[in-house]
């Protein structure tokens, strides 16, 4: 049985190199995997921890509740001034009061210029959702990702392909020895 997978791309470009990537893991996976696109993040209301109701809003359930359905959640995102992107901050804060992430396995990517302050900011972001280490194997940071991987998901680096690979089989074996 195929694992469900929820991908959240972090950039609100359209055709962005991240939903690029993200659309060619889909691809290159899809007789093991069934990986659902979440790119709606700028269209999610901003958090506001006084406002709970908005948890409610069809919006926010659009995004809490395939994370809650999935056997396992990938992240590939962006470097804005050195931090992640607004709109996935933001859609990661409506998780905080919920325990959609608990010990989840997940898996992310940074895909970016340089990428390296965005990639510990989720690193740590990520770590306190899910309660618990993402497993070094299944994190990666690609840097100078436009010269890697092309609008239509090509790969252009074979070490790039190779380690985005080694990512995928991690994220799998995580998601293999959970069961929830």
């Amino acid at each position: 049985m195929k694992k469900k997978v929820l991908a959240i791309s972090g950039s609100t470009r359209k055709n962005s190199s991240n939903e690029s990537i993200l659309k060619a893991i889909a691809k290159l996976y899809s007789e093991r995997l069934e990986v659902q696109i979440f790119n709606q993040i700028d269209q999610l209301p901003h958090f506001n921890p006084d406002l709970s109701d908005n948890l409610k809003q069809p919006l926010v359930a659009i995004f809490l509740d395939p994370i809650k359905n999935a056997d396992g959640v990938l992240i590939c995102t962006p470097e804005y001034v050195f931090s992640l992107p607004g709109s996935l901050k933001n859609a990661l804060e409506w998780t905080v009061s919920t325990t959609v992430f608990s010990h989840k396995p997940c898996a992310f990517i940074v895909a970016s210029g340089l990428g390296e302050k965005a990639f510990e900011s989720l690193d740590l972001i990520m770590t306190t959702l899910i309660q618990s280490r993402i497993p070094e194997k299944s994190k990666l940071l690609i840097q100078g990702a436009r010269g890697k991987v092309n609008t239509y998901g090509k790969f252009l680096d074979d070490k790039c392909k190779n380690d985005i690979s080694d990512v995928m089989d991690s994220f799998i074996l995580s998601m293999n020895t959970i069961t929830h």
